[in-house]
């Protein structure tokens, strides 16, 4: 059997009345693999995109060439309509805060205001009739910048004589968290090995297969503005572009129609999307633009660009007892919002200890501003590089004292719960060492290493690696406010209607693009009300039509929207089955409400759950007041977070001559709690696999020393495609948890966070006999050559003693 699709699902518990059932549902959907309720329309190309719609007028923006300069001229073509900055005057500044960290505010104009700061960074907005004349025109606009020096790395841009990014600014760190415990030092001093492992993640593009787009139509009549876009935030979107442009936020709807992948990249305010909306306003018309490949690779937000140095102090037994670390995160020109440049760094500050009891704790985080595109948070922000260092720290550490990787991790992986970590979170029930120890007795460690030695003696380099890791998800405004935000998300809110004929719309604030959202919660709100997934519409995307919500990210839409929803239906099923006592002459506690009626239990006597609907509207007076007209209900949830957990495995094969990797097998035990929909969890983590594969091998974008773009097109910046991707072995075990209302935690970064550690872990072991490490991603063919290579000049042998067999 193809085991991605098995039901191979270990059942922690049982789930009780407290994060699942309750008195009157019927609880038939929720754990059930039913299709996406949303592909049909898909899958048959009647989807509803932004590039889709029309317009009068298209838009293409002229960008910087060059990294750092001063801009001396624009000389635009003879009857070309060109927006600048200073047609922009009026309009602010993006400016997200924090009031913590030492962070410094950086503002970024829309458009670039005497000076560039990146290459890519738009300078004038051109627009005509069509998409083809304004990109015309754009490459006939003809700009003098005169340059200036630029710095495009972290370690380069802290120097005191670096140029400095922001002139305002006395340096180019822009964020800083320092912490450390009362006994880090003495922890440290009684430890018997010291362990480092510095680590270093290149910058990644979340490549979402539609790039960015936007569509912006003024109303004469009404004087609103309709901006259709690919975003992530609907809500906040509004809420930014209405505060930019200065006016009352009810002129401006968003709509978020069908979104061809997000990642993170479209939770941010890009500047076009504002001068966009600036457009649609003052020509009273339509406005639209569509990003092409090169600009989304080359300006639309970046991700990743971390060095992570690591000391371990160990006893002599394995266990931590001590960790130090210093995070350098390279964020780029400007800040996104509304986050800031602080998402990155201040998240692996207090992550980083991962899965591992640890208590003495000492840190620097660092953000520091260069002259390369601004980044913002892509799946899984910065755990798959902070889960990369720590867990190639657990490897450094078993090889210096004599363990095997599963003892070391066994030996320190979090065994209690609730457990609160080194940085003061709190960790709910989880699975660490059951997912670790199923992970290797699935693997069969004994049978690898005979395989391994044996294919060694053929001059075959085999290597297998673990990652072990947990994942923060599913938290509300308590720990956004912990960074001092200035914007502080994390709640959201659901309504529940029902018409008269018995159709539900659930209506949430949180906006899915691609997850599956629409099935997930449909399934919730049929359990809770007693009908049939298909017939639950669940209302997303659009600021008119839905509550004021957050978005979807960070792994929260199931947990949070989910959780609201869940509320919100469970409000709704108790008026139905007031409604119900009334017209089966009942008690309410008698009656269940399940495949579309509500029943009294151990009879046959039933009613539809339509006529309770057309009751609820058209004969109120039978209820003598007992319920308010119509069928309406609202829920608010604004939870601390849960912590999924989970174990990678991955088996390579390194070919020595070529530096190639190919990825033999690739096995996950993943704990997210409750799984509302296999189907839909099993593909949320094979698609996360699919990107951590490209962020451990493939995918890097370069800059060269003047800060040129050298990976512009989809011929140089590689994500993998099916070829590189092996068949996946997935496993689910699930432990309840109260920490949220439906039992589930979330899971969709988890799948890309795994992969960095256990692929570089395997890596390195197939390599072990050459004595080299490679540590840092992605792990290409060249950088492992130029490693051997180095090797060999070294003098390097085979761990037997012998020469090396390879050719150089």
């Amino acid at each position: 059997m193809d085991e991605r699709w098995s039901d191979d699902a270990e059942r922690v518990g049982q789930h009780d009345a407290g994060p699942g059932r309750a008195a009157g549902a019927g609880m038939k959907w929720v754990g059930r693999a039913i299709r996406r309720l949303e592909d049909p329309a898909l899958v048959t190309g009647r989807g509803r995109f932004t590039a889709d719609l029309p317009a009068a007028h298209w838009v293409r923006f002229v960008r910087s060439p060059v990294a750092s300069g001063h801009i001396v001229a624009i000389e635009e073509p003879s009857g070309a309509r060109i927006i600048r900055a200073e047609n922009l005057k009026d309009v602010r500044p993006i400016r997200p805060m924090l009031h913590k960290f030492n962070y410094q505010p950086i503002e970024q104009p829309l458009l670039a205001s005497g000076v560039v700061r990146f290459v890519g960074e738009p300078i004038a907005a051109v627009v005509a009739s069509s998409s083809a004349e304004a990109e015309d025109l754009a490459d006939s606009v003809r700009l003098e910048i005169a340059a200036l020096p630029a710095v495009m790395d972290a370690e380069t841009a802290l120097h005191p004589d670096a140029p400095r990014v922001h002139h305002e600014s006395a340096t180019n760190v822009v964020v800083e968290a320092r912490i450390e415990t009362p006994d880090f030092a003495a922890a440290k001093a009684a430890a018997d090995r010291l362990v480092t492992v510095t680590m270093r993640s290149r910058r990644q593009n979340a490549t979402p297969l539609e790039a960015r787009a936007a569509h912006a139509a003024f109303d004469p009549g009404t004087g609103r503005t309709t901006l259709t876009c690919t975003t992530q935030m609907p809500h906040l979107l509004r809420t930014a572009i209405a505060d930019l442009l200065g006016f009352p936020e009810a002129d401006l709807r968003v709509i978020a129609p069908d979104v061809g992948g997000g990642f993170g990249q479209k939770m941010s305010l890009p500047a076009e999307y504002a001068v966009l909306v600036w457009l649609a306003r003052q020509l009273a018309g339509t406005v639209a633009w569509s990003e092409d490949r090169r600009e989304n690779l080359i300006a639309g937000f970046h991700s990743r660009d971390q060095q992570v140095r690591l000391e371990g102090a160990f006893d002599s037994g394995g266990k931590l007892v001590a960790l130090s670390t210093d995070i350098l995160s390279n964020v780029g020109a400007y800040s996104c919002f509304p986050t800031t440049c602080g998402v990155e760094p201040l998240m692996a500050a207090a992550e980083m200890p991962g899965p591992y009891d640890v208590r003495a704790y000492s840190c620097v985080a660092r953000g520091v501003a260069t002259h390369t595109c601004t980044m913002a948070p892509y799946r899984g922000v910065s755990r798959p590089i902070i889960t990369l260092a720590i867990e190639r720290l657990m490897d450094k550490a078993a090889a210096a004292l004599e363990l095997s990787p599963v003892e070391i991790r066994q030996r320190n992986l979090i065994d209690r719960f609730p457990y609160t970590t080194v940085t003061g979170l709190l960790v709910d029930e989880g699975s660490y060492r059951q997912t670790l120890e199923k992970a290797a007795a699935l693997v069969d460690i004994a049978a690898f290493r005979l395989r391994q030695r044996n294919a060694r003696g053929r001059g075959v380099y085999l290597g297998i690696g673990f990652a072990a890791f947990s994942e923060r998800t599913g938290y509300g405004s308590p720990a956004f406010a912990a960074r001092g935000m200035e914007i502080t998300p994390g709640w959201e809110s659901a309504e529940i209607v029902m018409d008269p004929s018995g159709r539900v719309e659930a209506r949430i604030g949180a906006s899915p693009h691609g997850q599956g959202l629409r099935t997930t919660l449909a399934q919730i709100v049929a359990d809770e009300i007693g009908v049939a997934p298909a017939d639950v519409r669940v209302v997303h995307g659009d600021t008119d039509l839905t509550p004021y919500g957050w978005g979807t990210f960070a792994s929260r839409s199931l947990v949070i929207a989910g959780g609201a929803s869940m509320l919100a239906a469970r409000k709704m099923r108790e008026k139905l089955l007031v409604i119900a006592s009334h017209m089966l002459e009942a008690a309410a506690g008698d009656i269940v409400l399940e495949g579309g009626s509500a029943k009294v239990s151990g009879t046959d006597r039933a009613v539809p759950i339509s006529a309770l609907a057309r009751a609820a509207y058209h004969q109120t007076h039978r209820f003598n007041g007992a319920i308010d007209p119509g069928l309406r209900e609202r829920a608010d949830y604004d939870p601390a977070g849960t912590f999924s957990n989970a174990c990678h495995v991955a088996i390579v094969e390194v070919d020595a001559e070529t530096g190639r990797v190919v990825l033999k097998k690739y096995l996950i035990v993943e704990d997210a709690g409750r799984i509302i929909n296999p189907l839909i969890a099993d593909g949320q983590v094979h698609g996360g696999v699919a990107q951590g594969i490209g962020n451990a091998l493939f995918e890097e974008i370069v800059y060269d020393r003047d800060g040129n773009i050298q990976t512009a097109t989809l011929a140089d910046y590689m994500p993998p495609t099916a070829r590189e991707i092996p068949l996946l072995q997935l496993h689910h075990i699930e432990t309840p948890t109260d920490a949220s209302v439906t039992g589930a935690k979330g899971l969709g970064e988890g799948g890309a966070i795994g992969p960095p550690a256990a692929i570089l872990n395997a890596v390195n072991d197939a390599l072990s006999p050459f004595g080299v490490a490679i540590e840092e991603i992605p792990a290409t063919p060249q950088r492992i050559r130029a490693a051997l290579r180095a090797a060999k000049d070294r003098g390097r042998t085979t761990e037997d003693g012998g020469p090396m067999k390879v050719q150089f």
